[in-house]
């Protein structure tokens, strides 16, 4: 006890004798927990974004400098993820682009079918040998089967989950350019009920059409711009007096009919039109005028585009906001593609992407399970 108390004492003889050397200890380490506590915004933002959400909401109370940037990139919402089909085999994997992650399921159900639309979770497939549509949600396993249905080269698009009574599904195919056959069907439903529809305006199906479903009614944009409409209430259909958004000259190059993308975001239509050798532009339906107009923000809003169905999200990371994130992954399976409005640029920089040149039937943006632990 004697020599632990000598030492104490001489430490702090030590200590009074250099006063000028321990402060000048202490000043490095308050120079260390200042340079931590000023860091760029940016950087915060980019450290707060990779944190889980419990880890978000302690660093953002550790100072008043780092709550801001935490709160701009919490996550609240989830991103959709990116399926893809297989050309052979039953393992299907499924792309993570907030945390870069990708996770595999064995789907032997999903044999010999092709994938036409997804919402809410649950996927509309198609087996052309036996001409057999049906729902399928992979995170479950439950399928929901519909009447047999010959799909040639038209698409497919449904109004919401199958467990719902509103479920209805649709499509449309032309018979001339001004006369088209309107297709729809519900689970549990014996057969289809078709219908045929006059045009004021030539309307020709696709399978390079879009296809979204908003506000009780479903929009199907056309290889050339026109937009048709049907209330499955009403059974109505229309050809909207709307001209096709108006692109600059340059946009009119190969496969400018098929680089096209449609989605429906809190009851507003979105188009996005792209061209290999440009940006992509996107194109607001404004339906008091009847007009597209084109946007030069998304407010905070990430768009997800795949041929057969595209996602809109809010609340996802900083770094994904006001970007358009597209159904292609590079670098080993670790960065999606994405065009960020913010910065005019793709990411990651360089390349003539060709959206037209992909496989609509590849891969598919599907909103993921709250917990997908237990899937796997």
């Amino acid at each position: 006890m004697a020599a632990k108390r000598r030492r104490k004492l001489k430490l702090l003889a030590e200590t009074e004798t250099d006063g000028k050397g321990m402060a000048s200890e202490g000043e490095e380490e308050n120079l260390e927990l200042r340079n931590w506590a000023e860091l760029p915004t940016e950087l915060l933002e980019l450290v707060m974004s990779r944190l889980s959400l419990d880890d978000n909401i302690r660093a953002s109370v550790v100072c008043k400098r780092w709550h801001t940037p935490a709160v701009s990139v919490r996550v609240v919402n989830q991103s959709p993820w990116l399926m893809y089909f297989p050309k052979f085999g039953n393992l299907y994997e499924f792309y993570d682009p907030s945390q870069r992650k990708t996770y595999s399921l064995e789907l032997p159900e999903l044999f010999g079918s092709r994938v036409c639309y997804t919402k809410d979770s649950w996927l509309l497939l198609y087996r052309p040998s036996t001409h057999r549509m049906f729902f399928f949600n992979p995170f479950t396993r439950e399928m929901i089967k519909l009447p047999r249905f010959e799909l040639t080269y038209q698409i497919v698009a449904f109004s919401c989950a199958p467990t719902s009574p509103d479920c209805v599904v649709f499509t449309v195919k032309h018979i001339s350019p001004t006369v088209v056959a309107i297709s729809t069907c519900h689970p549990g439903a014996t057969e289809w009920v078709t219908n045929n529809y006059q045009n004021r305006l030539p309307f020709v199906s696709s399978i390079w059409n879009k296809l979204v479903f908003c506000n009780g009614i479903f929009y199907c944009l056309s290889l050339t711009g026109w937009l048709g409409v049907f209330d499955p209430v009403k059974r109505d259909w229309g050809v909207l007096v709307v001209p096709p958004p108006k692109c600059p000259e340059n946009f009119f190059a190969k496969n400018w009919w098929k680089g096209k993308f449609m989605v429906e975001h809190e009851g507003e239509i979105l188009v996005i039109y792209t061209c290999c050798s440009e940006n992509p532009i996107i194109f607001k339906l404004d339906q008091s005028n009847m007009a597209w107009q084109e946007k030069k923000t998304l407010d905070g809003v990430t768009l997800f585009a795949s041929f057969l169905s595209s996602q809109s999200r809010i609340d996802l990371p900083g770094i994904m906001r006001n970007s358009v994130y597209f159904s292609k992954v590079r670098f080993f399976g670790k960065r999606c593609i994405s065009f960020s409005l913010s910065d005019s640029r793709y990411y990651p920089r360089k390349q003539c992407y060709d959206w037209g040149e992909q496989d609509p039937y590849e891969n598919i943006w599907i909103e993921p399970p709250k917990d997908f632990s237990a899937f796997i």
